[in-house]
């Protein structure tokens, strides 16, 4: 996707994009009251929200500015600055990219259990997230966790039978 957006509005395909919507506080409160059957209480995966179930607006947003911060900070390869508004994004409103991103970062400083920890959180919120799938088994496998990190590949090969980074980790791992 990211391939496609750049070959038809250039480098700077991301400042085109519309500004995310903000979710209504009355729709964040059909969220949090629980519903049978749906451990999230019907909120949707990856953004479920967090303490106060008349969580506001404001603070949402101020979650969702913190990670974009913690985006732009990746980007000029600051990880460390990045984990810390990752930090306090998620304490504001868990997310699964949130989580996702800030394993990414925990990775590059070779932070191999913190990214496990982020990964299974992000997947708690989501249980289909092929990111954190595959970063939990990058991490896994310089844990040498060999299994575990292919059962993660694995269950990501289902979700997206030709993801080509997972199929060569997968390679990479039968060879360990």
């Amino acid at each position: 996707m990211t391939k496609a957006l750049l070959e038809k509005h250039g480098a700077n395909w991301r400042e085109k994009l519309p500004p995310i919507p903000t979710v209504p506080i009355d729709a964040q409160r059909r969220w949090s009251v629980p519903s049978a059957g749906t451990p999230t209480g019907g909120a949707p995966p990856g953004n479920t929200p967090r303490g106060d179930p008349a969580q506001t607006a404001a603070g949402i947003e101020r979650a969702r500015t913190l990670k974009e911060e913690g985006n732009e900070l990746v980007k000029k390869g600051n990880h460390k600055k990045a984990i810390e508004k990752y930090s306090e994004s998620l304490k504001l409103n868990q997310e699964c990219a949130t989580y996702t991103n800030r394993a990414l970062c925990y990775l590059t400083l070779k932070q191999h259990k913190e990214a496990v920890q982020d990964c299974t959180e992000a997947l708690r919120l989501d249980p289909k997230s092929v990111k954190a799938f595959y970063r939990r088994a990058q991490a896994l496998k310089e844990l040498k966790d060999y299994k575990s990190s292919i059962a993660d590949i694995s269950s990501l090969l289902k979700i997206e039978p030709k993801n080509t980074a997972a199929l060569r980790l997968l390679q990479e791992l039968n060879r360990a």
